[in-house]
C-alpha cells in the first residue's frame, strides 16, 4: 500500500488526505439532502462545513498533543504542536471539536441544535468510513499480529514494519508481520452504522435521538475494534484499556444521558 497518490510538481498528494476529503464531502452532501426532511435548508448544512472542518482539526490535533505530550512534545519547540505531519490526529478529539464548532454555528444562525445533530449523525459515520480507509493507505491505526486468513502485511519501511523490526518479528528485507486489518474493521462497521442511522432517521421519536444513538453505537464499535489494535504504547486501567477505550466509556455515558434527557422532553416530534 503506497501512501502517495501522485505529485503536483514539488507538492505530494497522499491517499489519506484524498480519502478524508472525500469522506467529508460525502458526509456533507448526504446531510444536506437529509436536512430537507426536517424543514431545514440544505445550504445551512453546506455553510456549516467550514466550521466543522476547523473544529475537527483543532480538536483532533489538540487531543493528540494532550495524549502524547510526555512522549513526543515535552521539551520540543511549541511549533511542533501545529506540525500535523508529526504524530497525528485523534478522532474523538475531532468529534468534540466539531461538535463545539457546530454548537456555535447553530446558535449564531438560530437553528434547532438537536435537529442539526440528527441530520449530521449518519453522515459522521459515513465520512469516518472513508477516513479509516485513508488510515489503511497511510499505514496508521494498525492491528496486532495475527495469523488469520484475512490478515494483511504492510510494506517494508512502513511504520508497522519498523515496529515489528525493532521487536525482532521481521527481517531487514521483509514486509511487516501479518496483522489485523483494523482499519477495514472500523470502516465496515461505520458504514453499517451509517445505513442503520439513515434508516432510523425517518422513524425517530424525538429530536436528538439519532445523534444520541450514534454516540452509543460508535462508542461500542470503537471499543470493540480497539481490542485488535497493535499501535499503542500507552494503556490505562492497569494496562487493560487503550486511551480510545477509556474515552469510549465517556462517550457512551454521554450518549445515554443525552437520550434520557431528550426522550423526556416535550413535545415529541412525530409518532413511530
Amino acid at each position: 500500500m503506497d501512501k502517495i497518490a501522485f505529485h503536483l510538481g514539488d507538492f505530494t498528494i497522499y491517499w489519506y488526505g484524498i480519502l478524508v476529503a472525500l469522506g467529508f464531502l460525502a458526509g456533507l452532501w448526504t446531510a444536506s439532502r437529509r436536512a430537507v426532511q426536517d424543514g431545514i435548508r440544505g445550504e445551512n448544512i453546506v455553510d456549516l462545513g467550514p466550521w466543522l472542518i476547523l473544529g475537527a482539526i483543532v480538536g483532533a490535533r489538540g487531543l493528540y498533543v494532550i495524549s502524547y505530550w510526555p512522549e513526543e512534545f515535552a521539551g520540543e519547540s511549541p511549533w511542533e504542536i501545529f506540525n500535523i505531519r508529526r504524530g497525528g490526529l485523534v478522532f474523538y478529539g475531532g468529534l468534540i471539536g466539531a461538535s463545539l464548532a457546530g454548537i456555535l454555528y447553530v446558535r449564531f444562525k438560530k437553528l434547532s441544535l438537536w435537529k442539526i445533530a440528527d441530520i449530521l449523525a449518519p453522515s459522521i459515520a459515513l465520512g469516518h468510513a472513508f477516513g479509516r480507509i485513508g488510515c489503511l493507505m497511510n499505514g496508521c491505526c494498525y492491528g496486532r499480529v495475527c495469523q488469520l486468513p484475512w490478515a494483511i502485511r504492510f510494506p517494508n519501511q512502513s511504520e508497522v514494519w519498523r515496529q515489528h523490526w525493532l521487536h525482532g518479528l521481521v527481517g531487514q528485507d521483509d514486509r511487516s508481520a501479518p496483522v489485523h486489518p483494523t482499519q477495514v474493521y472500523e470502516a465496515s462497521l461505520n458504514l453499517a452504522l451509517y445505513l442503520l442511522l439513515a434508516w432510523l432517521y425517518r422513524r425517530k421519536r424525538f429530536d436528538g435521538q439519532i445523534f444520541a444513538l450514534y454516540l452509543l453505537c460508535y462508542a461500542v464499535l470503537r471499543a470493540f475494534v480497539e481490542s485488535f489494535r497493535g499501535d499503542y504504547t500507552t494503556y490505562y486501567l492497569n494496562g487493560h484499556a487503550t486511551p480510545a477505550q477509556v474515552l469510549s466509556i465517556v462517550i457512551f455515558a454521554a450518549g445515554a444521558l443525552l437520550w434520557w434527557v431528550l426522550a423526556g422532553a416535550k413535545p415529541k416530534v412525530r409518532p413511530l
